[in-house]
C-alpha cells in the first residue's frame, strides 16, 4: 500500500525501510522512542504507530 500511494508523489518522499530487531533498528527505535511495530516515520517524526488506511496516509501526505 505504502509504495502505491507514494507513487502519486514523484521524489517528493523516499520510503526507506528498516527491520526493528537488526542492529541498525535496534539503534535507531531506542533512538526516536518507537515502542510499537509498525511505526511510520515522516521526516524522523513518528506519524502512524499502527498501519494506516490508504486514505489516511494520503491525507498525511498531503499536508507536507
Amino acid at each position: 500500500m505504502l509504495d502505491e500511494a507514494l507513487s502519486g508523489y514523484g521524489d517528493k518522499f523516499v520510503m526507506k525501510k528498516t527491520m526493528a530487531n537488526g542492529p541498525i533498528g535496534v539503534f535507531k527505535t531506542m533512538k526516536l522512542g518507537i515502542h510499537t511495530v509498525p511505526t511510520l516515520l515522516i521526516d524522523t517524526e513518528i506519524a502512524f504507530k499502527y498501519v494506516p488506511t490508504k486514505m489516511e496516509l494520503i491525507e498525511k501526505l498531503n499536508r507536507y
